[in-house]
């Protein structure tokens, strides 16, 4: 029914939207109506300037104003909370840092839910516990709107440029038309299965990604202090079957690739805090379904103490500075 709903909504402003879009298809032209965007960090920001780059209005809000203002001089229209936003969108997106914050974003005294329109389309990009992904979905529910969970991979870069990686968790016949909205800030949308499922490949996903990235930390320390040549070191890894991904596009150690954290002082990326965010969920999921995990469970502690130690704002590949001030203790 939502989708219907929403079909009829694209249609009738079809003929409203020519003049703004006139170098766009009849049927682009026609689902093109505002979007609505929750959450302007450090990837909500790029993620929004890339629908705005497709030619969707944008209304966004963020609970810090300062982070609205760019999006503002693009042409974004911002408002002051989540209610407003779903006042005036029918197709609303929430990239948010965790549970509490899309709970708050949701069901909150300003929330989408207060003011959510039927049969609006709702799509959560956060990481959060896939338990709060089916609340939600079922409070949208009672209101009458869709939600689907579609958490993303691929950092601060992926998301600037357009090449994320969503994982969507919800109705399949409601896929469609996420994906069009979706498709413009990523290469590769997946559907996963129901609600929930899309935040448990992001939960998985991460998991891996931190224990990569400490084994590729130790890795390189190690090869280091043996006199190897780091440069050389990881054209070698890159080379041969200990390859992966923050050997060969994210390396940690400063100085071996441009563009990434590590050769700017680990600022901008992925924060430790938030991996040791993700990381506590893997270990909550786990631990409810007896699964065993246990180099994740010990990649929880480190990044834990790296948070406890100055790192928490750092970018998790600044495990490898952390490895290098240990061993002077």
């Amino acid at each position: 029914m939502a989708a219907v709903l929403r079909g009829s909504r694209y249609l009738a402003g079809g003929c409203s939207k020519y003049v703004t879009f006139v170098f766009a298809s009849t049927r682009s032209m026609a689902s093109k109506t505002q979007v609505g965007f929750v959450g302007l960090g450090n990837m909500g920001n790029p993620m929004a300037k890339n629908l705005l780059k497709h030619g969707y209005p944008v209304i966004a809000t963020d609970v810090f104003p300062e982070a609205c203002k760019e999006l503002q001089e693009l042409g974004a229209q911002i408002v002051d909370n989540p209610a407003e936003v779903a006042d005036k969108a029918d197709r609303i997106i929430t990239m948010l840092p965790s549970s509490p914050n899309v709970i708050d974003a949701y069901t909150g005294p300003n929330g989408i839910l207060k003011k959510v329109k039927k049969g609006s389309l709702l799509i959560d990009s956060s990481t959060i516990d896939p338990s709060v992904s089916k609340e939600m979905a079922a409070a949208s529910e009672k209101m009458g709107a869709v939600f689907m969970d579609a958490p993303v991979s691929g950092g601060v870069g992926a998301a600037s440029s357009g090449k994320l990686t969503f994982m969507v968790g919800g109705a399949e016949e409601e896929f469609t038309a996420a994906k069009e909205l979706l498709s413009c800030m990523g290469a590769n949308v997946v559907f996963c299965g129901q609600v929930g499922t899309g935040q448990a490949a992001k939960i998985c996903n991460n998991m891996l990604l931190a224990i990569g990235m400490i084994g590729t930390s130790e890795t390189m320390n190690l090869g280091i202090r043996l006199g190897l040549d780091p440069k050389l070191l990881a054209k070698i890894l890159n080379m041969s079957s200990g390859r992966c991904w923050s050997s060969d596009t994210y390396n940690p150690v400063p100085g071996v690739m441009e563009g990434v954290p590590s050769g700017n002082n680990y600022q901008g990326g992925f924060g430790t805090q938030l991996m040791a965010k993700d990381l506590g969920l893997a270990q909550n999921t786990a631990t409810n379904t007896r699964t065993p995990v246990p180099l994740g469970s010990l990649a929880h502690q480190i990044y834990r103490m790296m948070c406890a130690r100055g790192y928490a704002s750092k970018d998790f590949s600044s495990v490898f500075q952390f490895l290098r001030e240990e061993e002077g203790q």
